[in-house]
């Protein structure tokens, strides 16, 4: 397939990396010293094991020189996805896949959801719905991140544990495009089953970051630390209990415990959650389409925030008072 990965960070270097040694014709829009990089040196991917390897993806600042493409793989924070949504039109054919590789809601997640809230539009993800414009939700395909790493210097991604890329259609059907994007991830060696149920995916993930992400960025413990902590994870245990509800309300099936999916965050000792990391850099942090959007679905559901939307506010402020508002 020819797929341009937009955003070549920890995950979406990862994901260039393997899809490049593949076979497959990768480009990625990546900028700045960690671009330059890319451009001179390579993308190197070290290995958990501490092997290296390196290709060579095409890379550019700007999209429009990249052509159009079979997929892009959207691996930006999602706190920038609107801003970005414009320059990634060049990318785009008829048949182009969008498929978001991020945390948080996704801005096309009521796309063919079906009931009530079909097509509704989420202002805390897209505000001024400039993804489902300019992109479109037909183009979408979801994916969930269950991989670690981070760039460990320019031009090179120091992986973490994990290869998980479960993909899946908004209205969970098994179609022709779907199967390919899976397909070229198996051959990349990542592990990319279709889900019929994509958004149940989405929130298992959701369910950890809606609640420690924000949380680490308050206390600035680690990930391990604060969900093993008896005060952190009582409030997380809180918001996810409120999260849980809207969830099952927009349909959602949670196959496991709040306790257990805390317990599998304590067990990531010294791990960062990367809005904490985003707070010690000097970058905005994810509140929108991680935190945010819970209360905008719980307003939407009839379902009340309280500990969800207290946690929102502290964040909000924090983030002011480190200047990243």
């Amino acid at each position: 397939m020819r797929i341009c990965v937009y955003g070549a960070g920890a995950m979406g270097g990862a994901i260039a990396g393997r899809l490049a040694r593949a076979g497959h014709e990768v480009s990625v829009v990546a900028r700045g010293a960690h671009g330059r990089a890319i451009a001179e040196r390579g993308l190197t991917l070290i290995e958990p094991d501490g092997s290296r390897w390196t290709t060579r993806p095409r890379v550019s600042e700007r999209p429009a020189e990249l052509g159009r493409q079979d997929a892009v793989i959207v691996a930006l924070k999602s706190n920038l996805f609107s801003d970005a949504a414009e320059s990634m039109v060049p990318l785009l054919g008829p048949e182009t896949l969008v498929v978001t590789a991020m945390n948080g809601v996704p801005y096309w997640y009521f796309h063919r959801h079906g009931g009530p809230h079909d097509g509704k539009r989420l202002a805390s993800v897209d505000p001024g719905d400039r993804c489902w414009r300019l992109l479109g939700p037909e183009r979408a395909i979801g994916t969930v991140l269950w991989m670690a790493g981070s760039v460990a210097e320019p031009g090179a991604i120091a992986c973490g544990p994990g290869l998980g890329l479960p993909v899946g259609e908004p209205d969970g059907s098994r179609s022709t495009r779907v199967s390919a994007l899976a397909e070229a991830l198996l051959s990349a060696g990542f592990e990319a089953p279709i889900k019929d149920r994509i958004r149940d995916e989405l929130w298992l993930k959701l369910w950890g970051n809606l609640s420690l992400n924000p949380i680490t960025a308050l206390t600035l413990g680690t990930l391990g630390a604060s969900a093993g902590d008896e005060d952190a994870a009582w409030v997380a245990a809180r918001m996810m209990e409120e999260a849980r509800a809207i969830g099952q309300a927009l349909g959602v099936a949670f196959p496991t415990s709040i306790p257990e999916r805390l317990a599998m965050a304590a067990k990531l000792i010294g791990h960062k959650t990367s809005m904490h990391q985003d707070l010690e850099r000097g970058r905005r942090l994810e509140l929108g389409a991680i935190v945010a959007a819970v209360v905008e679905m719980g307003a939407l559901a009839g379902i009340a925030t309280p500990t969800v939307e207290t946690v929102l506010r502290l964040a909000r402020a924090r983030a002011r008072t480190a200047g990243l508002d």
